[in-house]
């Protein structure tokens, strides 16, 4: 009987693990027409977004041999 009850647990795990690795399937959620709307500064988490990408941009300037943040650059700040 023991036996019996681990091959059904191994095969409730197995399948339990296949439904979950289903939900990362490759196929976006977000639509290609609607990606627009998140690019929009709106949905950032800051409240003022323009101001935070100016200071942003300043930090990355001043900051610019230490390159953690992503941006280009560095140095002066002159684009």
């Amino acid at each position: 009987m023991p036996e019996q009850y681990q091959a059904m647990r191994i095969t409730t795990l197995t399948l339990i693990s296949m439904l979950l690795l289903g939900g990362c399937a490759l196929k976006p959620w977000v639509k290609p027409y609607e990606r627009h709307r998140l690019a929009d500064p709106i949905m950032s988490f800051s409240r003022d977004p323009v101001s935070s990408a100016y200071s942003n941009h300043v930090y990355e300037a001043r900051e610019g041999a230490r390159g953690a943040e992503g941006s280009q650059g560095g140095g002066c700040g002159c684009n």
